[in-house]
């Protein structure tokens, strides 16, 4: 049996391992055990008789924009439905938070896609929002709005938007 459940301080190990599983072959970009800790609060948890088999975050960038990070399943549970539960389970804290709309950055867009994300180009947002996240220092906006500075670190993903 698979639970999905917001994430604790004492589960940010086991985000680790999952993070570094993906980002050694370069498919997931690493994360700093820092930026984990200080980010815990976005994080869900899929865990199966005690064990973290897979993780996700859902980061607000704008009144109605979040991005899913940092969706990650333990390789011997794939195609098992984690995935979908732990995206499902983002997904339902975006609408509780009042997100309209969902990011991803992912070289995963057939899975993306299966739940309804669809590739975007240029930055789907007004003149006015886009000069306020400008102002942003972290890397998610950059990629969201596709700028120039974070292309080298991308390596290709594909941008994803869902609508709510």
């Amino acid at each position: 049996m698979i639970s999905v459940r917001p994430a604790r301080t004492n589960d940010v190990k086991a985000i680790r391992e999952l993070v570094d599983s993906y980002a050694a072959p370069g498919q997931m970009l690493s994360k700093e055990t820092v930026t984990l800790y200080e980010s815990v609060q976005e994080f869900v948890v899929a865990e199966r008789d005690g064990v973290i088999v897979g993780c996700g975050a859902l980061h607000v960038l704008w009144e109605d924009l979040a991005e899913v990070r940092t969706v990650a399943v333990s390789q011997q549970f794939h195609k098992q439905g984690i995935g979908h539960a732990i995206l499902n389970e983002i997904i339902r804290r975006a609408r509780e938070v009042g997100v309209k709309r969902i990011f991803c950055l992912t070289f995963q867009t057939e899975f993306f896609g299966s739940i309804g994300f669809t590739e975007i180009q240029g930055t789907p947002v007004e003149p006015d929002v886009y000069a306020q996240l400008l102002r942003s220092y972290d890397a998610g906006v950059a990629e969201f709005l596709d700028l120039e500075s974070v292309k080298p670190n991308t390596l290709g993903n594909t941008r994803m938007l869902l609508n709510l």
